[in-house]
C-alpha cells in the first residue's frame, strides 16, 4: 500500500486490513443455502421497511423517488434470493413479523434507519462472502447485490448531507460484520425470530 510518504509493506498492510475485519464466524452457517436464507431475511426486512416508509408518505421530490426505487430494489432481491433458493431444491425461510417502531416518526428518522439497514447490509454481505468462496456463482450475484446495497448506502447519505467519508461512504475499505454482529443490530426489528 502507498501513501503520500511511504510504502507500508504488504505482510503489515494486511495485517492493519484484517485487524477491522470482521467476517462470519466458524459454524455461522451450514451451507450455501444457510447464507442465502440470511441473506433473504435482512431482504425482507429491507423490502418491508421501504414499503412502510415509502406508504408514510414522509419524502416528496427526489427523495421520494430514489427511495421508492429503492424499495424496488429490495423486493427485487427478495424475489431473486427465494429463486435462487428454490433451483437450488431447498426452501426459502418466510418473511418474519416486523416492527419498525419510531422510525417512521419523521423524514429525519426514516432516512437515518434506511442509511442503518443499507450499511448493515453492506457488511452482512461482505461478512458472509467467505462461505460462498467455493460457490462462484453465488458468490457473484451476492457480490452483486452487495454493491447495490452500499450504493443505496451512499444515495441516503447524500440526501441526509452527510460528510463524504465516513458519512456517504464508509471509507476506502468496507467492514464486514459477523453473522451475531448483524443480527444482533437487526433483532429489535423482528417481532417473530427465525432460526438462521
Amino acid at each position: 500500500m502507498k501513501g503520500a510518504a511511504a510504502v507500508i509493506p504488504g505482510a503489515i498492510a494486511i495485517d492493519m486490513l484484517s485487524a477491522k475485519w470482521a467476517f462470519a464466524e466458524d459454524g455461522d452457517f451450514k451451507g450455501p443455502i444457510d447464507v442465502l436464507n440470511y441473506a433473504l431475511t435482512l431482504e425482507y426486512l429491507e423490502a418491508e421497511f421501504y414499503r412502510q416508509g415509502n406508504e408514510a408518505e414522509l419524502l416528496s421530490g427526489q427523495a421520494a423517488d430514489y427511495l421508492e426505487t429503492i424499495q424496488k430494489d429490495e423486493e427485487a432481491h427478495v424475489w431473486a434470493l427465494k429463486d435462487t433458493i428454490e433451483k437450488l431444491g431447498e426452501t426459502p425461510v418466510g418473511a418474519p413479523k416486523v416492527d419498525f417502531g419510531e422510525a417512521f416518526k419523521s423524514k429525519a428518522s426514516y432516512l437515518e434507519t434506511a442509511y442503518t439497514f443499507e450499511n448493515l447490509g453492506v457488511q452482512a454481505y461482505l461478512g458472509a462472502a467467505p462461505s460462498l468462496f467455493r460457490e462462484k456463482e453465488l458468490l457473484t450475484a451476492a457480490a452483486s447485490i452487495f454493491g447495490v446495497e452500499a450504493r443505496h448506502a451512499a444515495i441516503i447519505g447524500v440526501l441526509q448531507k452527510k460528510e463524504a467519508e465516513g458519512g456517504v461512504y464508509q471509507g476506502a475499505f468496507e467492514t464486514p460484520a459477523s453473522k451475531s454482529k448483524v443480527l444482533k443490530a437487526a433483532g429489535p426489528f423482528i417481532v417473530a425470530e427465525q432460526t438462521l
